[in-house]
């Protein structure tokens, strides 16, 4: 019973938080030298990349169940499920935002530590890097350790990898934002309330050599011995397949097809993520760090435009790249026209392949 006293009259006290408690704690005055006008602006803008980023993410979503490779491909799919939230989280932040409702009792309390701090946005978000890790580190498993991978990474590893990924997020995001959050005359102050200095510098540095450093280093390296590995797989196949028929042609051109489309993932996961995440983080650590940069500047919103626009860009990525992906969706563009695309291509397949059983017979005798 006293627990329970003591957590009410926490809350208590941080939803009836003054001005010169946030001031004092943060060291920051509650208003700010932003413009309204600007931050609905922003508001806007973001609300709309959200909508294209959740259309976007739900007709990926549909193409992977209707083509059943949501099943082959469980961290992809889990990929584009943690960014459809993503994105879902991001419109109904922002328009809450925007809204600029007053924040009274408990309702305005929950609605502050959820959606006005971002917490929820930020769980999906988090939740898709760290998986963004784990995808990395399957494609390593499997392209340089082809054997180990097929007995040992089982289904149950792979599902408890996805379970991971959204419970550290949720987990993560709701301690830190009940935490440190607060509702003051109405208006919500998100992951701004730190009881002293150094627990927010040490949060901040933290954060940035997790969700940054270490998810770029984790990518670069998992590629980049993918990228050894294949390479090193085609020299060997070029040499046992020398004076072959066409079967060393086919096997060279897949090896090649995959070296391609290793290398055209490693730059877009790599180079993309860091350019897109690079302004957020470095902001993020330098606010933490002491510096005289708020979560309220013009700046901030910018950088964080830039994080968002890789958020929904994502499903523009697998549409281009992922080749199952890329063939239904062709075939819901197109409708009819693709089911005849495909006929003659069947054909001429077929009749490419009569053709070159008769130049072989004709080689043979």
């Amino acid at each position: 019973m006293a627990e329970e006293t003591s957590a009410t009259s926490h809350m208590s006290d941080i939803i009836t938080a003054t001005p010169d408690d946030v001031t004092h704690t943060t060291g920051e005055p509650v208003t700010s030298s932003w413009s309204r006008d600007t931050a609905v602006y922003f508001g806007c803008a973001v609300i709309v990349i959200g909508i294209v980023g959740t259309s976007a993410n739900g007709f990926i979503l549909y193409a992977l169940v209707a083509s059943k490779q949501h099943k082959k491909h469980l961290l992809i799919f889990n990929q584009n499920v943690l960014d459809f939230a993503s994105c879902i989280y991001l419109v109904i932040t922002y328009a809450l935002k925007i809204s600029n409702m007053n924040l009274t009792g408990l309702v305005g309390y929950y609605l502050c530590m959820l959606f006005h701090s971002e917490a929820l946005l930020w769980s999906a978000v988090e939740g898709s890097v760290s998986n963004l890790i784990i995808i990395s580190i399957e494609r390593y498993l499997k392209v340089v350790y082809p054997i180990w991978s097929k007995n040992k990474l089982r289904n149950w590893i792979i599902y408890s990898s996805i379970a991971l990924c959204w419970l550290f997020s949720f987990v993560y995001n709701m301690l830190t934002a009940f935490t440190t959050s607060a509702v003051v005359d109405g208006v919500c102050h998100g992951y701004i309330i730190w009881e002293d200095h150094v627990g927010k510098v040490v949060h901040g540095t933290l954060y940035f050599l997790w969700f940054y450093v270490l998810v770029l280093l984790i990518c670069v390296m998992c590629y980049w011995r993918i990228l050894v590995a294949i390479l090193r797989q085609a020299r060997v196949m070029t040499g046992h397949n020398t004076g072959m028929t066409a079967q060393s042609t086919a096997a060279q051109a897949q090896a090649h097809h995959i070296q391609s489309n290793v290398i055209k993932t490693m730059i877009l996961v790599c180079v993309f993520y860091a350019m897109a995440w690079l302004p957020m983080n470095i902001y993020y650590l330098m606010a933490n760090l002491g510096g005289h940069l708020t979560f309220l500047d013009s700046g901030y919103y910018v950088v964080m435009f830039v994080a968002f626009l890789y958020v929904c860009m994502n499903p523009f990525i697998y549409a281009t790249k992922f080749e199952p992906v890329k063939k239904h969706l062709r075939r819901m563009l197109l409708c009819q026209k693709d089911d005849q695309t495909s006929h003659t291509h069947t054909l001429q397949t077929t009749a490419t392949h009569t053709a070159t059983r008769r130049t072989f017979q004709e080689h043979k005798f």
